[in-house]
Protein backbone atom coordinates (compact mmCIF):
# COMPACT_ATOMS: atom_id res chain seq x y z
CA UNK A 1 0.00 0.00 0.00
CA UNK A 2 1.20 3.53 -0.96
CA UNK A 3 -0.09 6.34 0.99
CA UNK A 4 0.99 10.08 -0.70
CA UNK A 5 0.43 13.27 1.06
CA UNK A 6 0.96 17.00 -0.97
CA UNK A 7 1.82 20.09 0.27
CA UNK A 8 3.06 23.24 -1.21
CA UNK A 9 -0.38 24.45 -2.74
CA UNK A 10 -2.24 28.31 -2.38
CA UNK A 11 -2.78 31.19 -3.93
CA UNK A 12 -0.61 33.18 -6.60
CA UNK A 13 -0.53 36.13 -8.87
CA UNK A 14 -0.21 35.24 -12.50
CA UNK A 15 3.71 34.68 -13.77
CA UNK A 16 4.27 33.68 -10.09
CA UNK A 17 5.75 30.36 -9.03
CA UNK A 18 4.94 27.46 -6.32
CA UNK A 19 6.36 24.16 -5.63
CA UNK A 20 3.93 21.47 -4.81
CA UNK A 21 5.75 18.48 -2.86
CA UNK A 22 4.62 14.72 -2.42
CA UNK A 23 5.78 12.60 0.39
CA UNK A 24 5.05 8.90 -0.41
CA UNK A 25 5.26 6.17 2.53
CA UNK A 26 6.52 3.19 -0.13
CA UNK A 27 8.91 0.43 0.06
CA UNK A 28 11.08 0.68 -2.99
CA UNK A 29 9.80 3.93 -3.75
CA UNK A 30 12.13 3.73 -7.11
CA UNK A 31 9.85 1.07 -8.56
CA UNK A 32 6.85 3.49 -8.37
CA UNK A 33 6.13 6.05 -11.55
CA UNK A 34 4.84 9.09 -10.26
CA UNK A 35 2.69 11.75 -11.60
CA UNK A 36 0.91 15.34 -11.30
CA UNK A 37 -2.57 15.69 -12.14
CA UNK A 38 -5.08 18.03 -11.78
CA UNK A 39 -8.82 19.15 -11.84
CA UNK A 40 -10.35 22.25 -12.46
CA UNK A 41 -13.82 22.52 -11.85
CA UNK A 42 -15.97 21.33 -14.45
CA UNK A 43 -13.80 19.70 -16.09
CA UNK A 44 -11.78 16.25 -16.09
CA UNK A 45 -8.64 14.99 -14.56
CA UNK A 46 -5.74 15.87 -16.53
CA UNK A 47 -1.69 14.73 -16.33
CA UNK A 48 -0.29 17.45 -15.46
CA UNK A 49 3.58 15.89 -15.52
CA UNK A 50 5.07 12.05 -14.64
CA UNK A 51 8.57 10.64 -14.09
CA UNK A 52 9.26 7.29 -14.53
CA UNK A 53 10.69 5.21 -10.83
CA UNK A 54 14.63 6.03 -11.81
CA UNK A 55 13.69 8.89 -12.66
CA UNK A 56 15.02 9.38 -15.96
CA UNK A 57 12.35 9.85 -18.14
CA UNK A 58 10.00 12.37 -17.95
CA UNK A 59 6.69 13.64 -19.83
CA UNK A 60 4.31 17.12 -19.91
CA UNK A 61 1.37 18.09 -20.72
CA UNK A 62 1.84 20.97 -24.08
CA UNK A 63 0.42 23.27 -21.98
CA UNK A 64 2.93 23.08 -19.20
CA UNK A 65 5.70 22.27 -21.03
CA UNK A 66 8.66 25.22 -20.49
CA UNK A 67 7.07 26.20 -17.56
CA UNK A 68 6.41 23.25 -15.23
CA UNK A 69 9.80 20.89 -13.94
CA UNK A 70 8.67 17.15 -12.04
CA UNK A 71 11.17 15.86 -9.71
CA UNK A 72 11.79 13.01 -7.35
CA UNK A 73 14.45 12.02 -4.58
CA UNK A 74 14.08 8.44 -4.17
CA UNK A 75 16.22 8.85 -1.16
CA UNK A 76 13.68 10.77 0.75
CA UNK A 77 10.61 9.63 -1.02
CA UNK A 78 9.50 12.68 -2.34
CA UNK A 79 7.99 13.92 -5.88
CA UNK A 80 8.15 17.39 -6.58
CA UNK A 81 6.41 19.90 -9.12
CA UNK A 82 8.11 23.23 -9.99
CA UNK A 83 5.81 25.68 -11.35
CA UNK A 84 7.09 28.85 -12.79
CA UNK A 85 5.00 31.36 -14.85
CA UNK A 86 1.83 30.28 -13.86
CA UNK A 87 -1.78 31.32 -15.62
CA UNK A 88 -4.75 32.02 -14.39
CA UNK A 89 -5.88 28.52 -16.55
CA UNK A 90 -3.24 26.60 -14.06
CA UNK A 91 -5.92 26.98 -11.08
CA UNK A 92 -7.06 23.22 -9.88
CA UNK A 93 -6.82 20.88 -7.33
CA UNK A 94 -3.32 19.21 -8.10
CA UNK A 95 -2.79 15.85 -7.03
CA UNK A 96 -0.09 13.45 -6.35
CA UNK A 97 -0.22 9.99 -7.93
CA UNK A 98 1.64 6.67 -8.51
CA UNK A 99 1.63 3.23 -10.26
CA UNK A 100 4.15 0.90 -10.69
CA UNK A 101 6.51 1.47 -12.88
CA UNK A 102 10.23 1.91 -12.50
CA UNK A 103 11.68 2.70 -15.85
CA UNK A 104 8.33 3.74 -17.78
CA UNK A 105 6.11 6.40 -17.33
CA UNK A 106 2.10 6.69 -16.76
CA UNK A 107 0.53 8.85 -18.91
CA UNK A 108 -3.17 7.50 -18.37
CA UNK A 109 -5.24 8.85 -15.55
CA UNK A 110 -6.99 5.77 -14.97
CA UNK A 111 -3.61 3.48 -14.94
CA UNK A 112 -2.25 5.51 -11.82
CA UNK A 113 -3.17 3.05 -8.55
CA UNK A 114 -2.78 5.61 -5.72
CA UNK A 115 -3.89 8.67 -5.03
CA UNK A 116 -2.99 11.64 -2.67
CA UNK A 117 -5.51 14.06 -1.23
CA UNK A 118 -5.02 17.05 -3.32
CA UNK A 119 -3.72 20.44 -3.32
CA UNK A 120 -5.34 23.35 -4.11
CA UNK A 121 -3.81 25.69 -6.32
CA UNK A 122 -5.30 28.99 -7.63
CA UNK A 123 -3.76 31.48 -9.76
CA UNK A 124 -5.13 35.15 -9.74
CA UNK A 125 -4.86 37.45 -12.83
Amino acid sequence: QVQLLESGGGLVQAGGSLRLSCAASARSFSNYAMGWLRQAPGKERELVATISGDGATTQYADSVKGRFAISRDNVKNMVYLQMNSLKPEDTAVYYCAGALGHTIIIVRVSEYDYWGRGTQVTVSS
